[in-house]
């Protein structure tokens, strides 16, 4: 029987400060372009048309067969409904994907940026092969998704997986296991304090010693808490795992349940673009898990 064609799919990666849309064919990204969000603006619609600009320019004349987008905050998946995104004032409810829909005619797909992660990963990055993972994304902050039974787990408002939010010795998890650690404790930021570690600064590599002991804890709670078969961790922090990962090894080596750890791994992720690629292949998740 002769191997489908690949499907072709948009993907639209709605960050921070910027909105980055690729046209997709499974784990290859044929083009993509990034834009600035517009900022100071109290209309919803003035990201909106930058969000359909760009999805115009990647569709050009391809048949597409969706639109996968992932968004830093509470999303109603089911009605694709997205609420409250912290970096964009204006958008404190927005029905994108009936908007989408009506002006492309193709299905639409959303949710959290960190939901994308973890599936991406699972589709196309280190987690294939895997049923159950999660994927942690490390940067200013700390967000999570799920990977139960090769789906992600459903819920009310896409908000499984908030370990960052956890609290934690004074403060939550997130304070102590992202961006936030380095600029609070040391008043440096990861990037800075890798370079010092690779010259042997013994500031930074203790630094990272603590961060890593701190984000085996936080893993100890995930496995806790969802027991995954592996953990997938991703952001820039992962270029100086050298310099943390002896430390969280020993942390996590005091979970409770030795037989989990016999066959547990934590990964780094390695799969560039990764953000892309997991907002496109939201379509696999609720349409079919197509290789």
């Amino acid at each position: 029987m002769a191997k489908s064609k690949p499907l072709k799919l948009i993907g639209v990666d709605l960050g921070g400060t910027k909105v980055n849309v690729g046209l997709v064919e499974e784990n290859i990204i044929l083009s993509n372009k990034s834009l600035k969000i517009p900022q100071d603006t109290n209309s919803e619609w003035d990201v909106i048309n930058v969000i359909i600009d760009l999805i115009k320019e990647q569709l050009g004349e391809h048949k597409v067969e969706g639109i996968g987008i992932g968004v830093p905050s509470i999303v109603d998946s089911k009605k694709g409904i997205i609420h409250e995104v912290q970096n964009i004032p204006s958008w404190t409810e927005v029905p994108l994907a009936d908007i989408l829909i009506k002006e492309f005619g193709i299905p639409v797909f959303i949710d959290n940026d960190a939901n994308c992660f973890a599936y991406g990963e699972f589709k196309f990055g280190l987690g294939k092969g895997y049923n159950h993972l999660v994927g942690i994304t490390l940067g200013t902050g700390m967000g999570s998704g799920i990977i139960t039974n090769g789906h992600l787990m459903g819920d009310a408002n896409c908000g499984s997986g908030e370990f960052g939010m956890i609290p934690y010795k004074d403060g939550i998890i997130e304070d102590y296991c992202s961006g936030k650690f380095f600029k609070n404790f040391y008043n440096s930021n990861g990037e800075k304090l890798m370079i010092l570690a690779r010259k042997g600064d013994s500031k930074a590599l203790e630094a990272f010693e603590q961060f890593g002991e701190h984000l085996g804890n936080a893993i100890k709670t995930i496995l806790y808490a969802v027991d995954p078969q592996l953990i997938i961790v991703g952001g820039s922090v992962v270029n100086s795992a050298e310099f943390f990962e002896t430390s969280l090894s020993r942390s996590i080596n005091d979970f409770a349940y030795k037989k989990v750890l016999e066959k547990f791994k934590v990964l780094y992720s390695k799969t560039s673009n990764i953000a892309l690629l997991g907002s496109a292949s939201l379509y696999y998740d609720r349409v079919g898990n197509h290789s």
